[in-house]
């Protein structure tokens, strides 16, 4: 690699696409996680209205889209411990973009999933006690949309840290 430039090979776009992978994981999983907390948070409060002695079994919905922000969170403190301050090349930084692209947008789905079923199954739980084992299995298939993107963004970190091991900064060399 004589005579490459460090900016050819680590350009500061690099930095800013790992950053945007953090800041992705990060916004749109506790987006998701708050409308699936409001949302299904709705059909508690009317829960509480129709029968209160089933608010505590209830809230589960509420409970199952606030660790869709825990699975952003994961995601962002992994990508920002994967960037270096040296000798971090724009592929590992389109790689982490990616990563928290993945995580960031399941979660939203997720959220949203489980927002919409949460509140309307709640609501039914009110009325009908069989609806419970239903509205659990349902909720367990939405969270599922949000751990498929976290396994995913956590194997194509493993890729972006390779990546960086794999490039020496050594090699790289200022120009005189």
């Amino acid at each position: 690699m004589a005579g490459v430039i460090c900016a050819e090979v680590y350009p500061m776009s690099g930095y800013f696409f790992g950053s945007m992978g953090c800041v992705s994981a990060l916004v749109f999983a506790n987006i998701g996680a708050a409308y699936g907390t409001a949302k299904a948070g709705m059909g508690v409060a009317n829960l509480s209205l129709v029968d209160s002695t089933k608010i505590m079994r209830g809230i589960v919905p509420v409970v199952m889209a606030g660790i869709l922000g825990i699975y952003g969170l994961i995601v962002a403190v992994i990508i920002n411990s994967s960037i270096k301050p040296t000798g971090y090349p724009a592929g590992a930084g389109h790689i982490h973009f990616g990563a928290g692209l993945s995580a960031g947008l399941s979660s939203l789905a997720a959220g949203v999933a489980i927002g919409i079923v949460g509140d309307t199954s709640v609501r039914a739980y009110g009325r009908q006690k069989a609806v419970f084992v239903s509205m659990i299995l349902m909720l367990i298939f939405a969270e599922a949309l949000g751990l498929y993107g976290l396994i995913i963004s956590l194997l194509m970190n493993g890729t972006a840290s390779a990546f960086v091991e794999d490039n020496d900064y050594k090699l790289c060399f200022q120009k005189n």
